[in-house]
């Protein structure tokens, strides 16, 4: 069986009966659960670098200037992946955008923090990094996207929390309502990534005594895959060259028609790179005013999306399989005081419940036990640093979709699938095979791998105690 880093596994056992019913967060009760040294809170903040974390919806990995994308214009994406390190090799462990999230925000995977789809509510016993940040000493903010079943929580450790509820927690990209701090009031721009990044580089403005930490988080570029009024059309007459298996009207078959995208796919399609490229446009202005305030050097920027999107590829639209255009997101990382080689292309295999130790580790927060992934902070400092050969991706059922609950493991090179309905499980030489078109489960080829990718599968489910999804 192939070595699997042990740095992915050695935060396992929750704790999170330590945490039931805690209502206002302090360094005492975080401390209580690893998760900081009191002697070192609050008074330890100099120099400690200001964050902001940058989440997309739906935005796929390979849908960037950088990434050779044949048309989409992302000149700000591209500035970061130049002045940082890109990561093409970065993935989610739940193709869904609340158990996504909730794995952005505590470190750990959708069967631990409860958000296992879009129906099960976020359990008040979490512990986001935001609320380690403010231990540590920062201000801290919330703008944008929450959409995690139940009521929006009340954290006491985010300073300002702006987010919304049309939709059903989605948002609206025209003149959507606004909830600051509990209160609604109608958005001040008809567009809202507009609106979310006016709201962002205003809480950037108001902090000068201490650092900040700033989750900001875009409606763009969830259906309706709608741009400003100014960059629509852009790309209507451009050559899509969407996957050999596209077909225009794939949006009403197979189950499809309850992902929101009917009608023809290419059109829903220019306008998703339209709303994409609007998106980057207001991720530019905010770098600017970094530049402007002269702070851009001590602030740590990470760019990720929630999950990747399917465009036709495996007959398919929307996410949540196993594939790779639907569980691999972009992710970049830019800290000009850290990283001696920017522009570097990291192959290392990142995944989203990485975010939170990363960020404790790059500000001397103990990692707690409760963390299901691994800084990166070394690959950052080192191109040499090793980085994970495996790891284990979850998909629980959604009602209505019609999407067979999923195990999968992904290493380096390959790919193994269990669905919990009877189908077959599906192999994938990915080094060989990257459009995963041809299924060697079952085949000579494929015997010589999968007893050991089905072994290292019992084994991530027998180390989460998981059976059946």
């Amino acid at each position: 069986m192939s070595k699997i880093d042990d740095r992915f596994f050695n935060r396992f056992i929750t704790r999170r009966d330590a945490i039931k019913g805690i209502g206002m967060v302090s360094a005492a009760s975080l401390a209580g659960i690893g998760l900081l040294d009191p002697a070192r809170a609050v008074s330890a903040t100099g120099g400690l670098p200001n964050i902001i974390f940058i989440l997309s919806d739906d935005h796929r990995w390979d849908h960037m200037g950088c990434m050779g994308h044949p048309f989409i214009q992302t000149p700000a994406m591209d500035r970061l992946a130049s002045e940082g390190i890109l990561f093409e090799n970065a993935f989610v462990t739940t193709s869904l955008c609340s158990p996504s999230r909730a794995s952005f925000l505590t470190g750990t995977y959708a069967h631990t923090h409860g958000v296992k789809n879009n129906i099960t509510p976020w359990e008040g016993s979490n512990i986001t990094f935001l609320e380690t940040m403010k231990v540590r000493g920062y201000d801290t903010a919330f703008i944008g996207k929450w959409h995690m079943p139940g009521n929006i929580p009340t954290i006491s450790a985010i300073d300002e929390f702006i987010t919304f509820t049309a939709q059903g927690g989605q948002g609206q990209y025209f003149n959507c309502p606004i909830i600051v701090n509990g209160r609604q009031e109608p958005s001040r721009k008809a567009y809202i990534t507009e609106e979310l990044t006016d709201r962002a580089i205003e809480f950037i403005e108001s902090r000068a005594a201490r650092p900040f930490c700033l989750y900001l988080s875009h409606k763009a570029v969830h259906h309706q895959f709608l741009p400003p009024p100014d960059l629509a059309g852009i790309y209507d007459d451009v050559d899509l060259k969407l996957p050999e298996e596209f077909d225009p009207w794939i949006t009403a078959t197979r189950g499809n028609l309850l992902y929101g995208v009917l009608g023809p796919l290419p059109t829903h399609y220019r306008n998703y790179c339209a709303a994409l490229t609007a998106l980057d446009r207001e991720i530019g202005r905010l770098l600017a005013r970094l530049d402007e305030l002269s702070i851009a050097d001590n602030t740590v920027v990470v760019y990720a999306g929630d999950n990747g999107y399917f465009w036709g590829e495996h007959n398919l639209v929307d996410k949540r399989w196993a594939y790779e255009e639907s569980m691999r997101i972009p992710f970049i990382v830019r800290w000009p005081s850290l990283i001696s080689d920017p522009g570097r292309r990291a192959q290392q295999m990142v995944l989203n419940v990485d975010l939170a130790p990363t960020l404790s580790d790059l500000t001397g927060s103990p990692m707690s036990d409760r963390f299901e992934g691994s800084s990166i902070l070394p690959v950052l400092k080192s191109t040499a640093a090793s980085g994970r050969d495996a790891w284990f991706y979850e998909y629980f059922a959604d009602y209505p979709y019609r999407v067979p609950p999923q195990y999968a493991v992904r290493t380096q090179t390959h790919k193994y699938m269990e669905f919990m309905t009877g189908r077959k499980p599906e192999l994938y030489d990915i080094a060989h095979d990257p459009g995963e078109r041809q299924n060697l489960y079952g085949t000579d080829r494929g015997r010589e791998i999968q007893k050991e990718l089905k072994d290292q599968m019992e084994w991530f489910k027998e180390r989460y105690r998981l059976s059946g999804v």
